[in-house]
């Protein structure tokens, strides 16, 4: 309470000083002065205030002005209940402050506003000016009345010299740099006229060269239209003939009109202010060449000299917030180019369609039976990649970021180039609900496989296929599955046996590529980890030749999930936008996932190659898929194989037992003896059986003498027949 009220009686001696100070005039009477006179009064506050104001004056001069400075600083801090520094220090500052105020007013000569007849300065301040006069002149007098003032200032303020010079200077330094940033804001607003490289004279500064040049974006391939789209449909290479028809390029819907992209002069601006900000953070350059795509906008940014890529590269968070951008990613150096990549995301962002992929000239001239669709890369230009050279994919993606979309692409474009004869596909879902909508396509050897025991027999399964696979291929002479279906097509035309002089167990037959979808393996590896891997190791390593591939998603790309071995076997990856760096050095080898845009916007690095490439995912809608589903559906029904996800069976050796006759080995010989006809594929048709089982029934049937031995291509002899006729 003593504070507050000590706070407020200081407050009225502030004002009735400040009141008395403001109004003094030299015309008014002061006590102890020959000054002023009897006539009117002009001090606000009357004769008091007159004569106080006189007496101050009188005494101190300027200096008094000091008086109620001093006294409201004292005020606040005892209304504010803080406590005082020590009086002594505090007071002699002050009184000396005071007194040098004055000296400097007579040193300076200004006595016109005291008007009294001693020296300016007051009585004290006058005697000090001409006691340092005397004994330091005009000059000394000067300096030793500045330190004097800057030393009692300080001890009658509180206030550090150093700081005010260091907040004046940081002050002036803000101010330098606003006004240089308007001037930058106001050039680069600035017309510039975009033109090829033309013949101009060097310049010294980087702000003035050339403009970068403008890469013009690619133009969409126009979908055909609804009465030209039946002879379209007949160019296609890869459309067979036959009782199977492809899904027509019609089932899918027009995209959009595509948006107007940023023109040559938002393009420049842009460039501009890129170059501006990278040079507040110390980095000299230009940008060369600007490179618009749908979804970002590349800038190939030059260095200067000694500027090393590093400190570009760590600038990504930076520039994000220095542009104001969702995400901002560096590529340094962009291979074959002596320049960096920075890709900043447009403000109007274009979707790429799966319609747009399908009718592209990409799409179309591939031969190849395993061709997918990728989506567009960062200029805007088709992207399609051949499953057969990769040869197994791994896609991770957080939740949300376009993987099972890109997912959907990859099994359409697969059913828009091959028919169930020529591609075969396994799917594993261990969620349920992704891939649960391609069940009953006539592609699938077993239903969606849900269970994860079984999605593990499904994996041994495909193990023992290509086994068999290596093996028939071995007896034929072929490399691989393309020389084999080449060598038993050959075979099949001319009617000729495939190995002269010799017997073989199992009929030649077309071998069509299989295709393993998993979506999800984290799911998988949780259950059964060790088996999981072991198959996927031995498929990943020796499945190629056989014509059986791997695609595997997760949206868990950690390093339980992704073994060591895994990783070493899937060279090719696609990584969408993951939650954090740990995740994408885990599926790439590389940061850079963790900054992506998310819906469909991946990396993708391609088989044999160092460098990571940017795409954009195609989007696939489920009203399209659910039109070529039932199309596909429409023209034939699927023949499950029921040994897929059966428990693999250790083969027995020696002699015939009860064992090795099938429940539906009776009705396989009645099939045979009715028909004449004898060979595994008949067999694993009519009994919608496995490839396994069909042909350990042919071998029961042999060793039992109801069909002959096999020779070459030409049928098996049903020896039963003539049996049953007699």
């Amino acid at each position: 309470m003593r504070k507050e009220v000590s706070g407020i009686l200081f407050l009225f001696v502030i004002v009735f000083t400040l009141g008395a100070l403001a109004t003094y005039t030299p015309e008014d009477p002061a006590l102890f002065l020959n000054i002023g006179g009897d006539g009117e009064i002009n001090n606000i506050f009357g004769p008091a205030g007159a004569h106080f104001a006189g007496v101050l004056i009188g005494l101190f001069g300027l200096g008094s002005i000091w008086i109620p400075v001093l006294l409201l600083q004292a005020s606040i801090k005892l209304l504010k209940k803080q406590d005082l520094p020590h009086w002594l220090p505090t007071v002699g500052g002050a009184f000396c402050l005071i007194i040098a105020t004055g000296g400097v007013q007579a040193l300076a000569g200004l006595d016109e506003w005291t008007g009294i007849n001693w020296q300016s300065g007051g009585i004290l301040g006058g005697l000090t000016e001409d006691a340092l006069v005397k004994a330091l002149g005009i000059t000394g007098s000067a300096i030793a009345l500045a330190a004097i003032w800057t030393i009692a200032l300080i001890f009658a303020t509180g206030i550090s010299v150093t700081r005010v010079l260091k907040s004046s200077a940081e002050s002036l330094g803000k101010g330098f740099a606003y006004l240089k940033n308007r001037r930058a804001q106001a050039k680069a607003k600035k017309p510039v006229v975009v033109k090829a490289k033309p013949n101009r004279p060097k310049r010294k500064k980087p702000k003035q060269q050339d403009p970068p040049a403008i890469k013009q974006a690619p133009e969409q391939p126009q979908p055909p239209s609804n009465a030209k789209n039946k002879a379209t449909q007949q160019v296609f290479n890869f459309m067979i003939p036959g009782s199977y028809t492809l899904p027509d390029v019609d089932m899918l819907d027009n995209p959009p009109p595509r948006p107007k992209g940023a023109d040559a002069k938002n393009l420049e601006m842009q460039s501009r202010l890129l170059e501006k900000k990278l040079e507040d953070f110390g980095v000299q350059g230009r940008v060369s060449e600007v490179c618009p795509g749908p979804v970002i906008t590349t800038f190939e940014y030059e260095p200067g000299p000694g500027v090393k890529i590093n400190r570009i590269a760590n600038l990504s968070d930076d520039l994000a917030l220095a542009l104001r951008a969702m995400s901002v990613r560096i590529v340094a150096p962009i291979p074959g180019k002596a320049a960096v990549g920075i890709e900043i995301p447009n403000m109007e962002r274009e979707f790429v369609y799966f319609k747009e992929l399908a009718c592209s000239k990409e799409f179309e001239s591939s031969k190849s039976r395993l061709t997918l669709c990728l989506g567009k890369d960062i200029e805007g230009n088709s992207c399609v990649a051949d499953l057969a050279k990769m040869p197994h994919l791994l896609i991770a993606g957080a939740t949300g970021s376009g993987k099972s979309v890109a997912l959907n692409c990859m099994i359409a474009s697969l059913l828009y180039k091959a028919s169930p004869e020529e591609v075969k596909l396994v799917m594993i879902d261990p969620k349920r609900i992704e891939l649960s909508m391609f069940d009953g396509i006539p592609h699938l050897i077993t239903p969606v496989v849900t269970d994860v025991k079984k999605a593990t027999n499904a994996l041994y399964w495909a193990v023992n296929e290509m086994e068999r696979r290596y093996q028939a291929m071995a007896e034929m002479g072929a490399r691989n599955i393309g020389g084999y279906n080449q060598k038993v097509k050959a075979a099949l035309s001319k009617k000729a046996p495939l190995l002269e002089g010799e017997e073989k167990k199992q009929d030649p037959e077309y071998m069509p590529y299989v295709v393993v979808v998993i979506d999800e393996l984290a799911d998988l590896m949780m259950v059964a980890s060790k088996d999981v891997e072991a198959a996927l190791q031995r498929l990943a390593q020796m499945a190629r030749a056989a014509g059986i591939h791997l695609i595997l998603a997760t949206q868990r790309p950690s390093v339980d999930v992704l073994t060591g071995t895994i990783k070493a076997n899937f060279p090719t990856r696609v990584s969408f936008q993951v939650s954090s760096r740990t995740d994408s050095r885990t599926i790439l080898d590389a940061n850079g996932a963790e900054t992506l845009l998310g819906m469909g916007d991946m990396l993708y690095l391609p088989p044999g190659a160092a460098k990571i490439q940017r795409m954009h995912g195609a989007f696939v809608s489920e009203g399209e898929l659910e039109r070529i589903l039932s199309h596909v559906r429409s023209q034939q029904k699927p023949e499950y194989d029921e040994s897929v996800t059966d428990a693999p069976e250790a083969s027995s050796g020696g002699e015939l037992t009860e064992e090795d006759y099938d429940v539906k080995y009776d009705e396989a010989v009645a099939i045979v003896t009715e028909t004449g006809q004898a060979s595994i594929s008949m067999i694993q048709r009519r009994l919608r059986i496995g490839y396994n089982r069909a042909a350990r029934i042919i071998e029961v049937m042999e060793k039992e003498g109801v069909v002959g031995p096999s020779d070459g291509v030409k049928p098996r002899e049903v020896l039963a027949r003539s049996y049953l006729n007699d």
